[in-house]
């Protein structure tokens, strides 16, 4: 739709209704708004959008509502994103930066979205498949055992424990622990698989087997698929837009209870856009979020997303606000797995 006048109107039929919960007349659009023309002109301004199928009247007599779609024009229409105010961001960065290690992050992160949107917000874990190494630690737990610790770029440390079958040589540990720093620091699994192969072939023929084994571990961790998962917050607040779904909001909560489902919905946000994406009503493939939006960006050290988070509400959300507060807690939180 190239007409700005109707533009307008459906911007403004938009602003109303997700303020009010109200459906939108034509009289309440002269009264509040400043559109510089005749209720009669509205009028048919309105007409053309409902058959155009941006809007829609619920009940006879009733005003108009936006739609799916006339959200989605809405959305892709927005030329500016309101900043969030100085003393907001100050909160943001105090109350992130407070945090103590990778879950206290994530876990301040996720309510913090939630309070700043009053929607359901959710964090997806750092995964370690798309996490490079920032150090590798061996320590020795006996004549045969070794403990492997991997800490990522995101601030995640797995541990993991190898019984050897004969006894460890403590004077290798140091070497190949400073090898395995030099190749691997800094590098995605990815990237590894050559260096890695190399590095095994510089140790002495009666270090490998020990050598091969740590290797194994590193790559075997970093590898993993299974540990990622989702953390939510503010679920109540749907409680308190029960009236914006057409029936119960236990499909939703359902839906939002599915790890998978909203793993899912994020990587295909992810494909959507680079920054801030936004999926509208039917948009959500999953029936029990055909009636929500949800905004959602990705996160990560050196602009490298590792993960996303994004919030989850109804339809008639304010989407200018909330696009800038998942904007923002995914800036912050960027900037601290950086640090």
């Amino acid at each position: 739709m190239s007409d700005d006048r109707r533009l307008g109107v459906l911007r403004a039929i938009v602003e109303d209704y997700v303020q009010t919960r109200e459906p939108v007349g034509s009289r309440v659009l002269v009264e509040r708004h400043n559109l510089g023309v005749s209720p009669a002109t509205i009028r048919n301004d309105m007409a053309a959008l409902e058959d155009a199928g941006y809007i829609a009247q619920p009940h006879t007599s009733a005003g108009r509502v936006p739609t799916d779609k006339g959200y989605r024009l809405f959305v892709d229409q927005l030329s500016t994103i309101k900043p969030l105010s100085s003393p907001e961001r100050r909160a943001i960065q105090h109350f992130l930066e407070d945090a103590v290690d990778l879950d206290d992050v994530v876990d301040r992160s996720v309510r913090l979205l939630a309070q700043l949107t009053q929607q359901v917000a959710i964090v997806q874990y750092p995964s370690l498949r798309r996490s490079a190494l920032r150090h590798l630690e061996l320590v020795p737990l006996g004549d045969r055992r070794l403990l492997v610790v991997i800490i990522t770029d995101t601030g995640r440390v797995e541990q993991r424990t190898l019984e050897l079958d004969e006894a460890l040589d403590e004077q290798v540990v140091p070497e190949l622990r400073a090898r395995l720093n030099a190749t691997a620091a800094g590098r995605r699994l990815v990237d590894l698989t050559e260096p890695l192969a190399r590095l095994e072939e510089a140790f002495a023929p009666a270090d490998r087997a020990l050598v091969h084994r740590v290797i194994t571990v590193v790559e075997d961790t970093l590898g993993e698929a299974t540990e990622e998962r989702i953390v939510m917050a503010g679920a109540s607040h749907l409680a308190r837009s029960g009236t914006d779904f057409t029936g119960t909001i236990r499909p939703v909560l359902e839906a939002l209870e599915e790890q998978v489902v909203l793993l899912r919905l994020l990587t295909e946000m992810a494909d959507d856009s680079a920054g801030v994406a936004v999926r509208i009503g039917h948009e959500n493939r999953h029936a029990g979020l055909a009636e929500t939006s949800v905004v959602a960006a990705g996160y990560g050290a050196d602009g490298n997303a590792v993960a996303r988070l994004g919030a989850v509400g109804p339809t008639r959300m304010d989407y200018a606000g909330t696009i800038a507060s998942v904007r923002a807690v995914a800036r912050y939180l960027s900037r601290i797995l950086a640090g």
